[in-house]
């Protein structure tokens, strides 16, 4: 998996930059975004996927909800300056993650979470994750596990991985989340069939996830799956 460099570049100069300063107050290093009044608006959390780092998703909240908070996380392993990954890969087969590394990021994304609703006065019924790539499987690894902490899940380019699935079992709690999936149909790195997969196991657990194809479309994210992005979260916390 690669840096969504296609949606930096998509999201360059047009616009007017956020606090770029990287703050450390909560378990994980995050940028901010945040409007006029913070208290009780609905919370938005960016994963960046592997290789990557705070900033590679970080400009989507300009095509996003104005009145929304926006908090960008950076992952805990560092693999080079400015590179980090929130686990490492299990083998060279059907990508996969360490257990011990899927469980400690895991633990400090939910910290993460609590810390960052209790900081802006945001409930967890308001609290949405979305991640790309190998972010998009911690957001499925938290929110799947924690219905409780979160009100949905957007997984952009992502899949859930087999000890997940494997652990899932259907509640009142799960049946509550919003799930947003989009995926590529030429999707080289994490492909398609793992976004259908996704779509297929939630909704045998009763879930209703809302499930974007996008026709041609690679390893990235394209202006059409923002604007969809864009009205599913409008329509989740409205």
């Amino acid at each position: 998996m690669i840096r969504c460099l296609a949606l930096l570049a998509l999201l360059a100069a047009p616009f007017v930059q956020a606090d770029t300063a990287l703050h450390d107050d909560l378990p994980l290093r995050y940028l901010e975004q945040t409007p006029a009044g913070t208290h009780d608006q609905p919370l938005v959390i960016f994963l960046h996927g592997y290789g990557s780092n705070e900033a590679d998703l970080f400009g989507l909240y300009e095509r996003l909800p104005a009145t929304y908070t926006y908090l960008s996380a950076r992952a805990p392993q560092t693999l080079d300056e400015d590179s980090f990954q929130w686990f490492r890969r299990k083998g060279q087969g059907p990508y996969d993650g360490v257990s011990e590394d899927l469980a400690s990021s895991a633990g400090l994304i939910e910290q993460f979470v609590r810390a960052a609703a209790a900081k802006y006065h945001t409930e967890p019924g308001k609290v949405v994750l979305v991640g790309f790539s190998q972010g998009a499987v911690m957001a499925y690894e938290v929110g799947l596990r924690h219905p409780q902490s979160v009100r949905g899940i957007a997984a952009l380019s992502g899949k859930i991985l087999p000890q997940l699935a494997s652990q899932l079992k259907g509640s009142a709690q799960l049946q509550r989340l919003g799930i947003f999936i989009g995926h590529g149909t030429n999707d080289q790195r994490l492909p398609y069939s793992d976004g259908a997969e996704a779509n297929r196991l939630l909704q045998g657990l009763a879930l209703e996830p809302q499930f974007h194809a996008y026709p041609g479309m690679g390893h990235s994210i394209s202006e059409v799956e923002i604007q969809d992005l864009d009205r599913w979260l409008r329509g989740l916390t409205p």
